[in-house]
């Protein structure tokens, strides 16, 4: 047996229009949990979280999380065990280059700075994982069901495939149809960028861009009894005003969002979101500002003069020498093959969202963490997919509505989870 390492990030927010509760004691509870029940060494554990007075507290910032990232698979070796919890709020960015047909989303985890991770991000770090290492990922947070895009749907509802299927409903109809659902998405992110929530159909407790206070319904058990739910889904709405407070702007707006990650945090930013600069600073040297000038905003204007007077040279360069191969690469929700060696559990589906709890007595906690420790504290070995499945009776059964979701190969779902 290899080596085993972890890195565990807990987002909590305090003080901003962000906070949430459960996150710091979701990671303190996994840290001794890895410990006591997996044998990893203390020093192979490192806990990234915005708290004070932790000792071993590494801030849980964008550039910091990649670099966890980077370091536990690149000094990994066939055999080893790889884990990474992550507890903190998800949110997921619109299509922002213009092109009739980029018309997806891309999911994100959201650091304490907000500079956020790209599910392609995940997806491209997981492909670097030697062959015969393990890499696990639980992601309590919102939009998680997609963080290793196309990876395998063991446990879900499907659903990407079931978008994918009504597209093809919609190309037989005819592409009006096509249009007018990305059009009513584009309309509803317009929007929640000004604060206004419209209500979606049918996900009941689940519904994405409401960021409301929710109680689970039937609760039977004492420890869940009143408990106070938030939901760990960041509202496009939320994000844009966030950002605003970060750079002192008022022109921040669905459109250019990417633009202003790329202007807040430069090298730092997710390798998708240089790769999308490079991409739109090139169709604006070649004058194509017509579509893509409505798109990407009076931001971009500015950026992009200042650049032709020769003054933030230094600033594109993170962008420019990106690889980018054609203007796809860079389209919401677009990611490279699957990789083989990598394990997602998930809160929740893409559509819906995960539940920060804190009970009559003031615990803290996200409702799928708590449930894989119940379930570890109740059963000696268990698969993934056993965890999973018990996972979904147990917070059913609590009258939770999130559906928790295991995407990985066939092999890897009856493999031990973590050991």
């Amino acid at each position: 047996m290899g080596a085993k390492r972890a890195v565990l990030v807990g987002i909590n927010y305090p003080g901003t229009k962000a906070e949430l509760k459960g996150c710091h004691n979701d990671v303190a509870r996994m840290r001794r949990c890895l410990v006591d029940r997996f044998g990893f060494d203390e020093s192979d554990i490192r806990v990234l979280v915005d708290a004070d007075g932790a000792s071993w507290q590494v801030l849980p910032t964008g550039a910091n999380i990649r670099r966890e990232l980077a370091r536990l698979v690149g000094d990994a070796r066939p055999g080893d065990l790889l884990f990474f919890h992550y507890s903190g709020h998800g949110t997921r960015l619109p299509a922002e280059t213009g092109q009739d047909d980029d018309t997806g989303y891309d999911e994100c985890i959201v650091p304490s700075d907000m500079n956020l991770i790209t599910d392609q991000d995940f997806t491209e770090l997981v492909q670097k994982v030697p062959h015969g290492c393990l890499f696990t990922i639980v992601s309590d947070s919102c939009h998680s069901g997609g963080l290793l895009d196309k990876t395998k749907e063991q446990i879900g509802h499907s659903t990407r495939q079931n978008q994918a299927q009504r597209r093809e409903l919609e190309e037989r109809s005819g592409s009006s149809t096509s249009f007018r659902s990305f059009l009513k998405e584009t309309v509803r992110d317009v929007f929640e960028s000004q604060g206004i929530h419209l209500p979606r159909r049918g996900h009941g407790q689940s519904g994405h861009g409401d960021d409301s206070d929710e109680k689970p319904r039937d609760i039977d058990t004492d420890s869940t009894t009143d408990v106070h739910i938030k939901n760990r889904s960041l509202p496009l709405s939320t994000l844009i005003e966030m950002l605003k407070e970060k750079t002192g702007k008022d022109d921040i707006d669905v459109g250019s969002i990417r633009m202003t990650l790329f202007n807040l945090f430069g090298d730092d930013a997710s390798p998708k979101i240089k790769k999308f600069m490079k991409v739109i600073l090139g169709k604006l040297q070649q004058g194509e500002h017509g579509g893509v000038m409505g798109f990407v905003g009076a931001l971009a204007q500015e950026f992009w003069k200042a650049k032709l007077e020769g003054k933030q040279e230094e600033e594109l360069e993170p962008a420019m020498k990106q690889e980018v191969h054609s203007v796809q690469e860079v389209y919401a929700g677009t990611t490279a093959r699957v990789p083989s060696n990598g394990v997602l559990i998930s809160g929740c589906q893409t559509d819906q969202t995960s539940a920060d709890a804190t009970t009559p007595k003031g615990a803290s906690y996200g409702a799928l963490s708590n449930a894989i420790q119940a379930i570890l504290a109740e059963h000696g070995t268990v698969t993934n997919k056993e965890l999973v499945l018990k996972a979904r009776k147990m917070l059913s059964k609590q009258g939770y509505t999130q559906q928790p979701g295991l995407y990985c190969s066939d092999e890897q779902a009856s493999v031990a989870f973590i050991c």
